[in-house]
């Protein structure tokens, strides 16, 4: 399965031109303009796994940073600031690392 077997891949792609600029990624604006934050938590989970690039159960701050570029190989990878940011908004128990669901999380902000 892919993430445009869930995803739009028109809103995937409005998505990441919204976060084109270094520094304008926002986790919350990201989810609602791809569509992701709609999404059942089943629907979520699965493109959890789908990010989780070594299928670790975990997304670590190595794979958050290139997370944008799981949506499109040519996307630009998350800054440092963006990467910790995203991080500490999904981190829900401090332990460095995001869950499914941390993920689930910005379907209810």
């Amino acid at each position: 399965m892919s993430l445009t077997d869930i995803l739009s891949p028109s809103d995937i792609a409005a998505a990441l031109r919204d976060c084109q600029a270094p520094d304008s990624f926002s986790p919350k604006k990201f989810f609602q303009i791809s569509g992701m934050s709609k999404k059942s938590s089943s629907q979520l989970k699965e493109i959890f796994r789908i990010l989780d690039n070594d299928q670790s159960g975990f997304i670590e701050e190595d794979e958050l940073k290139y997370f944008l570029q799981r949506f499109e190989c040519g996307a630009r990878v998350l800054t440092s600031s963006e990467t910790k940011t995203f991080l500490a908004a999904a981190d829900h128990d401090g332990d460095g690392k995001i869950g499914a669901e941390g993920i689930d999380h910005f379907k209810h902000r």
